[in-house]
């Protein structure tokens, strides 16, 4: 079992998930959904604390909590809402780490580009720059310190802030959950000290009730970023 192929678990299981979720529904059966998902794609255990699936909707969205805290709400998908999804499939000890925050309107999951929201729309496309300024930032010899201050301030300077309980914007992929190293203020190992890192901004607007999350998972190729 390859790292791609255990990712593309998360992926199709979002993918899956954006056709199935509809207005009515618990975060709890979305949970349960999304999970018994990424079973049927061949995952054999969750990595993260043993749950799937992390679920937040509506003002939720900017919870940032460990997974040893961490209890699904009954909460109900309401006809316009938001909800962020992040998974951590498992399959032979090899990890998976995926997360995308969802616009719900009219009672089903639209695409952002068309959402009426606008709000919630430039939240998730910040999201996506996010990621992109990180890739034309980042070279195999970058620290994940020096990656945690200038996206830190990329993201500052849009206005937007970091909603993570530790503060950091992503870790190493490894075997235990203790062993990861994160992007983060006194870490000066190299990116390239690693096979794979997430990177994982959860972000909001100062003073609003919606928080967005975007998870990959990257590596270097030819001294050149990739997404997995």
């Amino acid at each position: 079992m390859e790292y791609k192929e255990v990712q593309k678990i998360a992926k199709d299981t979002i993918e899956y998930a954006k056709k199935n979720i509809y207005a009515g529904m618990s975060l709890i059966e979305i949970r349960e959904m999304c999970e018994r998902k990424m079973l049927e794609l061949g995952a054999d255990s969750f990595w993260y604390w043993d749950i799937g699936a992390f679920v937040f909707a509506g003002d939720e969205t900017t919870i940032s909590v460990s997974g040893t805290k961490y209890k699904t709400s009954d909460r109900v998908i309401l006809e316009n809402d938001i909800i962020t999804i992040d998974l951590s499939p498992q399959m032979e000890n090899i990890w998976g780490d995926y997360a995308r925050t969802l616009i719900i309107e009219n009672g089903i999951v639209v695409d952002d580009e068309f959402a009426s929201n606008e709000e919630w729309k430039n939240g998730v496309h910040m999201e996506k720059q996010l990621h992109k300024e990180m890739m034309h930032f980042v070279t195999p010899n970058t620290t994940f310190e020096e990656l945690y201050y200038y996206m830190n301030k990329v993201i500052e300077d849009s206005g937007y802030i970091n909603l993570d309980f530790m503060g950091n914007l992503g870790h190493s992929i490894v075997k235990q959950k203790n062993d990861r190293i994160y992007i983060e203020k006194g870490n000066k190992s190299k990116l390239d000290d690693v096979a794979l890192f997430t990177f994982e901004p959860h972000i909001s607007i100062s003073g609003s009730k919606y928080g967005y999350k975007r998870e990959n998972i990257y590596y270097f190729e030819d001294g050149r970023i990739k997404e997995l």
